[in-house]
């Protein structure tokens, strides 16, 4: 019988497993930023929201067995996309070093997924956190919970997400609301998590924040999403409903390629745009950018 250690975690109030299979390398070590996220075990009548095992004795599928779909660049190393026959997934996750980090096998819904680490400490963590990324984003597409690029403060009972292409100065915008506006926190700095309930849109701090350790497992009201645009002088507008669905998709993880997936998101970020304000913010890296931003965004 194979024996395996199970984990449980709340990520964005959904109950995540994740099993080892007995093993001398492999095991939450290679997680410390799930700390946070721990959780009791799923009772009976309750279905993990997905189910990773990590067993480095899994293989990739036969040649016969599988097309390869995309090559993608992650930022921090390339992914390949092979699709199975019976309608799953098989990833093989490489870091900057074209090193092959992680193999990664899922059914086509991302309910039931596998994977194998390899090399070193760094390796193995990497390839497990991106691994986990991947399954959450894809399975959050059936359940109307979208995993985005942006750096997000918190206020009060809302928080607020900035999205922008990398490097243009999302976290900076942050570190300004922080210095300036009084009460503002940090929630995520990379990857937070917006998850329709009841057609109400919420915003979570999530295990994946980038470069900045910023763990929480906290959730707001979701207030405004503000795509940010390096400018001379700072002025901001609000997005029409076409404008802001372009503005949000592209900040969201998706397969374009899977037409489920696909279309469970574009649903997703409709529903947003219908009940959140969305705006472009064009501005310098200064103060008063960061108090336009929240004068605006906060007047209701």
């Amino acid at each position: 019988m194979e024996r395996v250690n199970s984990h449980y975690f709340s990520i964005a109030d959904h109950r995540v497993c994740i099993r080892f299979a007995e093993s001398d390398v492999n095991s939450m070590q290679l997680l410390p930023s799930f700390r946070t996220f721990g959780a009791e075990p799923c009772s009976e009548a309750e279905a993990p929201f997905f189910t990773l095992t990590v067993d480095d004795t899994l293989r990739p599928a036969k040649k016969e067995d599988k097309r390869l779909v995309r090559k993608f660049d992650t930022g921090n190393g390339d992914t390949l996309v092979y699709q199975l026959s019976d309608g799953g997934y098989q990833y093989i996750i490489r870091d900057v070093y074209d090193r092959d980090c992680c193999l990664l096998v899922s059914n086509k819904d991302f309910t039931e997924c596998r994977c194998a680490l390899n090399g070193d400490w760094t390796m193995r963590s990497f390839g497990l956190n991106d691994a986990l990324m991947l399954i959450y984003a894809f399975r959050g597409s059936f359940q109307q919970t979208l995993l985005i690029h942006a750096s997000t403060i918190r206020l009060g009972d809302y928080g607020y997400p900035f999205t922008a292409k990398s490097g243009t100065g999302k976290s900076t915008h942050s570190s300004l609301w922080m210095k300036h506006i009084e009460g503002a926190e940090l929630m995520n700095d990379d990857n937070p998590i917006i998850r329709l309930i009841d057609g109400q849109p919420y915003i979570y701090g999530s295990p994946w924040s980038g470069k900045t350790p910023c763990y929480r497992n906290i959730r707001a009201r979701l207030g405004a999403v503000t795509q940010i645009d390096r400018a001379p002088e700072n002025s901001i507008e609000r997005l029409g409903p076409v404008q802001a669905f372009a503005t949000l998709l592209p900040a969201c993880s998706s397969m374009k390629w899977d037409t489920v997936i696909y279309n469970n998101l574009c649903d997703a970020v409709t529903r947003i745009i219908e009940t959140t304000p969305i705006y472009i913010l064009h501005c310098l890296p200064d103060e008063g950018a960061a108090r336009l931003c929240h004068k605006t965004l906060t007047a209701r």
